[in-house]
């Protein structure tokens, strides 16, 4: 796993606890969001479990022994989902789906991997975006198989790919 740098907030103890002032609370949510994107990112990850995230190291700093409560992350998700950076799976909001990039923006670089790649008007599968040997040094390889199919969702509604299952698989057209 790649080593995660962690800002100065992460071992400040009030960082844990969201903050009463408006002000100094607008800008531990912002810090919290770009800790959150960047600790997922790096360990290629796109889903938080609420439930289950006081047994990551991101939410449980055992050396100043302080934990983000649910509630607290909770209230930082549905923040970061005003601005399209991360979205509920569950209706009960326990599991979400965290973007580092937007989805039109994951769009958009699967979008221009294709056209430099010569692919357009061809079908690749899902898998071969996700795990092929052509797509080894791209962000998105990897990606989690939800936010690939929001992020091409995102590019057909734009008229740029169309989604299309086969055999018992899922590939994309980029037009």
């Amino acid at each position: 796993m790649a080593e995660i740098s962690w800002p100065w907030q992460y071992n400040f103890p009030p960082f844990f606890t969201i903050q009463p002032h408006a002000e100094t609370r607008a800008k531990q949510l912002e810090a919290w969001q770009q800790l959150i994107t960047e600790y997922l990112k790096t360990t290629k990850q796109s889903t938080i479990d609420i439930r289950e995230s006081q047994n990551s190291p991101l939410f449980n700093n055992a050396t100043i022994n302080r934990k983000l409560s649910q509630e607290s992350l909770l209230t930082i998700l549905e923040d970061m989902a005003k601005s399209g950076r991360a979205a509920p799976v569950d209706k009960s909001k326990n599991i979400w789906e965290v973007y580092w990039h937007s989805l039109d923006e994951w769009g958009n670089m699967l979008y221009n991997w294709a056209n430099s790649n010569g692919l357009n008007n061809t079908v690749c599968t899902l898998y071969e975006l996700r795990e092929g040997d052509n797509t080894v040094g791209e962000e998105f390889h990897g990606l989690d198989l939800n936010v690939l199919i929001k992020a091409l969702k995102s590019l057909e509604v734009r008229g740029k790919c169309e989604l299309i299952e086969f055999d018992d698989n899922q590939g994309v057209k980029f037009f």
